[in-house]
Parts: C-alpha cells; structure tokens; sequence
C-alpha cells in the first residue's frame, strides 16, 4: 500500500500488533516510503490529540488497552481461588480491566501486594480482560552481599569482601544454607533496612573456600556482576553454526595472512600481511593487509547469541580465566583465525606511503586461511637474528616486509604525536595449583607495537569508510582532559621540577614534552601516572568526537569483535554499507545505537574494576607471606584518610592510614595532593620516595596496610601527643599549608 492508511486503519492495526507500535513499524505495515512518512507523522499525532493514541517513548498505543508488558499488583485470589492482578499502568477512562495471572510451577510463590513485571494477552469470552504470565517480580529487589561467613551460636554474621566496606550482616540460624566457616558465600537483604544494629541476610548460595585460587576471579564475577554462565538457547545456536563458505566473499587463502599474538592466547580475531608497494608512484610505500574474523556472520541481530553478547559488552580476562563475550564454539573455534583452516574475515587492504601515511584503502569481505600462528616473543627473536623452526620459513617473505612497513608507521606516529605514556604492566603468573608464583612486568618488544600500529590504521580505516558511507557506526572516543585536572597535573609537574605551559590549546605533543623531561629522572613514574590520571575515559558514542590521546580525528573499534561487542557493531555497518548480505545493522540496532553505546562503556568500566580488583587479591595473596618486611615505593595518592604507596617491587598500592602518621594532625590540602602537619608542618606529597612495612595484607579484599618508615630518606616526624580532649590544631595546619603554597608559588615564579 502506498497511500496513507486511514485513523481506523492505523488504530485496527495497533489492537492487532501490540507488540509493533512504533512510527517505523507501521510505516513498513503500510508500505509508506519516503516523503510519505511526513503525512504519516501527521495522522499520528492527530490521533494522539483526538485521545486515540498515547505515545510512549517511540512507541504508539490505544490508551484504553494495556501495554503487552506490564507492571502489576497481585491482589490475592479471588471467590474461585484464581489469582488476580491489579494493573498499575492504567491511563483509559473506563474501568481497569480484570487480569488473571497464570502461573507456571516454576514461579515463585506470590502474595498480595507484591509487585510483577508481567506478559500480557488480551483474551474474549471471560470475565477478565488480559492473562498474565510472570517475567519478575519487582519493587522487591534485595541488595546483593558477597563475604566470608562466620559461624556463631545462633546463625552467624557475613564480612564483606569489599575492601570498602566494613559494614557486616546478620545471618539468622535458618538462613544460612549450612555454609561453614569461613566459606565465601553469596547473600541477599532478608527484610526491611534498620536504622540501629547489624542489617539481616539470607544467604543464597555458597561459594567456597575463599583461599583457594579459583575464588580469586569468582569473587570478582560475583561481585560485579559479570555473567559467565551461557543460557541454553545461546549453546544452542552456537553449536548449530556452521563454517562460512565462499558465497559473497573475496578469496584470500593464498595470501600469507599470519596471527601474532601472546604465547597463551586463546583465540586469534585479527592476522596481518606487508608487502612493498610495486606502483612507481608510491616508491618505498607499503601494501598493508589486516583481517578480521567475521563474527557478524555467525551472530546476527536479535539472536540469542547476540543479546548475550551485548549483554556481557566484552569479554572479561583474569589471570585464572576469561569470561567470554561468545561461546567457546565460536570464540575459540569458528570465528578464530586458526593456522591452516579456512576461516571467514572482513579484511582491509591499506596503502602507506614512504613516511607511513595511509594513502588510500579497500575493505572486503573475504575468506583465509592463517599461513602461521606465532607468538610475540618468536616473532621478535626471529627478526633480531633468532628465528626457530616456525619462524624461519616466514622470516624473509613475511616477517621482515611486516617490520618494513612498520618503521614506515613509526614516522606517521612521530609526526602526530599520539600521547606517549611509560607505564610498566604488571603481570602475574600463577603455578600449576593456581598460586601466584610471582609479578612481573610485561616486556613491550617492537612485535607488540608493530601489531598495536596495523590495528590503530585498521580502526581509523573503518571509521573513515563508514563516515564516507554515511553508515551510522560507533566511534571509539577520548576527549581531552579537564582544566581541573590539568591544573592538578599542572602542580604535580611543578612540584617535581618541570613546567607545563598555561594558556594555550592543549595537545598531546605537550604533554609528551612534559613526559620527555621527566624520562630518565626519579620522578618519571610519577609524571607518567600523574598524566595517566589526569586523562578522561575513552567511551564509545554515534557522535564522532575524535581521539585525544591517539591524536586522531575519526576512530572506531573494527579489529576485536571475538571480545568487543562495539567492533561487531562495526562490522555490520560495514556489511550494510557495502551490501555484503542481510547480516548488517539492522533498523531496530541503528535507533539503539545512543542507547548501545552508554550500555557497552558502561560493561567495559564494569570489567576494567572487576580485572583491577583481582590482580589487587592476587597481590595481597602473593604478599600475605612477607608481613613484617619493609619495602621501598613511591607516594602515588593522598586522600583524608591516608596515604596510597605504590610499591617498586610488584607495583602493588598499599595504603598508610592516616592514624598511623602521628599523633597531630594533618591537613590535607586537595589543590595541591599533600597533608602538611600541624605540629610539625611535615609535609607529604605525592611523588616522594617512601620506605614501608608491610603490616597487613588481607587476600579476600586485596588490601594492604603499610607503616611509613622514611619519606626521601628521613624518618617522619611523630608530632606531639595531645592531652585528652585536647582540639587538634587544623587552623594552625591550614594557615600553614597556606602559607606553604604561596611560597612554594613565589619560588616558581623566580625560576
């Protein structure tokens, strides 16, 4: 149909399709194209003015029905025994209409007054309107509590895991699911919040020995929430999928494609070639390939693969496991670019001229077959002179063009100055019974960087061509810092001898003079941490903001879509933008993509903690045994509540509480990152070296206690011991922290 349906014809489709509302929905019921949608738009909103229709966020509906999904009220059974619900989102002039709630042997048990999120279907013939089935209840949704139970006389009491809080919980006798003590268990709130005394718990589910290796990462899961258990429905299909054939794709299996990655990798999702470019017009330039496994083929939008994949957002990698974004059908089986098997890609062919600028690009859409899997460190020896067996057939014809046209890259780099932060990763490694064996730090070899640099051209590649599409898409964004936290880095930078200039529109080659300055010094680390903190967090959105600290103006995530649910997102807008199939960004993704975008940065954060939290546990565990040793570090934070050193040896922090500094008191004084004491007018601030003692290490929380011995080189003062109900002396403190600022700020400026 071509013309505009009439008011009736819209309404009597609506009652028909409650579940397919939207302007979008019936436009397509009704063949409506175009300029035709305007007089569509039209026709709605008379119909919203009559009464007809009420608009509910995107969505149209007759106001004297009640939506498919519902929030309702159990009242209890009626004269027949048949349980009755009160619907709560009645807005129709008439009488509420009657629902009966059907329940299934698997529902929970319901009493009147508690509150459900129902299905509702309409139903002729009866004494009731609308049949509900249970989705969840709601309005009682019970905090979460995860901690160590500990047994006592009459039911026991939980310590939470979080080295926050020091709150505990009251178990009753009958609640306590016979957990032992000292197990890790998973509790809820049992009751109404007190306002006096411990809060009561029920535990729901037992976890374990808390020093056991595997309740490292576990508590972390449970904590934040992360789901690793895949619905059967999600197995289902992932085990139903069958490899990709050549249909619609471009042959690449004779291109000697390879996959670098760490030695311990489970999959493989991008593989890479370089040959010299043998047009006479690019001479000394580069022929880039990076292929990326075709995740989009096997997940497609709106199966249960993928809402469980943007549900999780990525994958979530502990030292002990991965938390998975995808099965492992298809994580480490189908979609990974195995050596020697065919397997589906998205490729990108990238030209570089002599100085490692992108000239030009073509995507496809492809299948390969990986010439090799290797890993960093092979890849690396093999190029410095060290090839092995694997290595050395590929060294000449593959390894060295990949180099060549790296050392291209590296001129493109220098020139734009991406922000060029030092900072050691720490890496633990776990023995064979799963405990830490030790911390060290990863080694960063031109084979980590040369990879880094092919999927950064990658990315901007993606975002460039689904720009140049008109494709909407999800941009990788990282906007600049704050003036306030600029100004902080600003008094740090000043405060360890450096300068960073004011009034002047910030870039990142500012910042990498700063870090210059500081390379080789005692403070080095602290300048790069320092920069590190003062940088905003990289999001996603559908709005193109630019990258500041990549120092790119358009950037996308196209190169992990195994792990990322924002490069499958890519990915589908590419298929779409080049008409590769019916796999692409479906309409219904394309109007969630503001919303897409807010949940996957937020499933990111989630992880980024719940990954920081462990490796903190396994650094406790690892130090547990070495309480009472002193160790040497640096001042990294101060906080009213203390000091944070970061230790040199594992990079572990350590807190120094502010009780434990003295017996004055001691101001802190935010602007300026130090507490001065009002006594002494001792002053730390962050940077400074540190001598500790390591007098607590708590595994379960991954907390450690530290006593200051020395701060560059002196032992500090202990101050004057106040006589009881003595005042502290903070106007004394501030006066003098400020007084202290002012000089500090004269000296500066006679510099």
């Amino acid at each position: 149909m071509s013309q505009i349906p009439t008011k009736d014809q819209i309404l009597e489709w609506i009652s028909d399709n409650p579940t397919l509302t939207s302007k979008r929905d019936i436009a397509k019921a009704f063949g409506i194209k175009g300029a035709a949608r305007i007089d569509l738009k039209r026709v709605l909103k008379e119909l919203e003015a009559e009464g007809h229709l009420q608009k509910r966020r995107k969505t149209y509906r007759d106001p004297d029905k009640l939506p498919p999904v519902s929030v309702l009220q159990i009242e209890g059974p009626d004269g027949d025994g048949d349980i009755m619900a009160r619907p709560l989102e009645w807005h129709g002039e008439g009488e509420r209409p009657r629902v009966l709630f059907v329940a299934k042997a698997s529902d929970p048990a319901l009493g009147k007054g508690d509150r459900i999120l129902g299905r509702l279907t309409e139903v002729k013939g009866e004494d009731h309107q609308y049949e509900a089935r249970l989705i969840r209840r709601i309005g009682t949704n019970p905090q979460r509590i995860l901690g160590v139970f500990r047994k006592g006389a009459e039911g026991g009491r939980i310590v939470p895991v979080d080295k926050g809080s020091d709150k505990e919980w009251q178990v009753a006798p009958g609640a306590t699911l016979d957990a032992k003590d000292g197990e890790l268990v998973e509790a809820e709130q049992a009751g109404p919040r007190n306002r006096l005394g411990l809060q009561k718990a029920r535990i729901v589910e037992r976890l374990g020995d808390p020093s056991a290796p595997k309740a490292v990462s576990l508590i972390a899961i449970h904590q934040h929430g992360i789901p690793d258990a895949f619905p059967d429905a999600v197995i289902a299909e992932a085990d139903a999928a069958k490899p990709a054939g050549m249909k619609g794709r471009e042959d690449l299996r004779d291109m000697p494609l390879i996959t670098i990655d760490p030695s311990d990798a489970r999959d493989h999702d991008d593989a890479c070639y370089a040959h010299a470019d043998d047009d006479p017009k690019n001479e000394g330039g580069w022929v880039v390939w990076v292929a990326i496994a075709d995740v989009a083929h096997y997940v497609t939008p709106g199966s249960a693969l993928d809402r469980e994949a943007r549900k999780r957002g990525n994958s979530t990698y502990f030292p002990d496991r991965v938390v998975p974004m995808l099965p492992d059908r298809l994580s480490g089986d189908l979609c990974s670019l195995h050596e020697g098997v065919p397997r589906a890609c998205i490729a990108v062919r990238m030209v570089l001229d002599s100085k490692g600028q992108k000239l030009r690009h073509r995507f496809v859409r492809g299948l390969m077959q990986s010439a090799a899997s290797l890993n960093y460190e092979e890849v690396q020896a093999a190029v410095d002179g060290k090839p092995n067996e694997k290595t050395e057939p590929f060294l000449n014809d593959v390894l060295k063009p990949l180099y060549g046209a790296y050392e291209a890259t590296k001129k493109a780099r220098a020139a734009r100055q991406p922000l060029d932060l030092d900072l050691p990763e720490r890496r633990i490694i776990l023995d064979d019974d799963g405990q830490v064996a030790s911390v060290a730090f990863k080694d960063r070899l031109d084979a980590h960087r040369l990879i880094e640099e092919f999927m950064i051209l990658a990315n901007v590649a993606a975002a460039e061509e689904l720009t140049k599409l008109r494709r909407p898409l999800l941009f990788r964004v990282h906007e600049e810092p704050s003036p306030e936290k600029l100004d902080a880095l600003r008094e740090v930078a000043q405060a360890s001898g450096f300068n960073l200039a004011k009034g002047q529109v910030l870039k990142t080659q500012h910042l990498n003079q700063l870090l210059d300055a500081a390379m080789g010094s005692e403070f080095s680390e602290l300048i790069n941490i320092s920069t590190l903190r003062s940088m905003t967090q990289a999001y996603y959105t559908p709005e193109n903001y630019g990258h500041f600290g990549l120092a790119l103006r358009s950037y996308a995530h196209f190169t992990s879509p195994i792990r990322r649910y924002s490069d499958l997102v890519v990915h589908r807008a590419l298929i779409s933008g080049h008409d590769w199939g019916k796999d692409g960004l479906s309409h219904e993704e394309v109007e969630q993509l503001e919303e897409t975008a807010t949940h996957i940065s937020d499933t990111e954060r989630r992880s980024m903690t719940a990954e920081r939290d462990t490796t903190d546990r396994y650094l406790a565990s690892y130090m547990a045994d070495r309480v009472g040793n002193e160790f040497a570090g640096r001042i990294a934070g101060i906080a009213r509540f203390g000091v944070f050193v970061k230790l040199d040896e594992t990079g572990a922090d350590g807190l120094v509480p502010i009780r434990e500094l003295g017996n004055e008191y001691f101001h802190y004084d935010q602007e300026s990152q130090s507490l001065r004491g009002a006594d002494t007018g001792f002053e730390i601030s962050i940077g400074q070296r540190a001598k500790v003692r390591l007098s607590e290490a708590v595994p379960v929380t991954g907390g450690l206690l530290l006593e200051l011995l020395e701060i560059d080189g002196k032992a500090p003062p202990r101050g004057n011991r106040r006589r009881p109900g003595t005042a502290p002396r903070r106007k004394v403190a501030r006066g003098k922290a400020k007084a202290a600022k002012t000089k500090r700020k004269v000296k500066r400026t006679r510099r």
